[in-house]
């Protein structure tokens, strides 16, 4: 499925992005509007960015997986 079909279901939470340049990153998806995808990026300590990606940046983009429970191992 190409990735442009993904974005209505994929606003709101955390996603990782494959940049056609080879490079990625990951953040919330805040919106798509435009043909540009807004996405809130950590910097460091408690900043964070909003930044924006016109859809020829980008290859692929993919929801986190869920989390779960191990069981420790001692």
């Amino acid at each position: 499925m190409p990735w442009q079909h993904k974005i209505q279901q994929l606003i709101g939470k955390p996603v990782g992005i494959s940049l056609t340049n080879g490079q990625g990153t990951s953040g919330v998806l805040c919106s798509a509007q435009g043909r540009k995808l807004y996405v809130i990026e950590y910097l460091y300590q408690a900043q964070f960015a909003l930044k924006q990606y016109d859809y020829h940046m980008i290859q692929d983009i993919n929801s986190f997986p869920s989390c779960y429970q191990q069981q420790p191992l001692y």
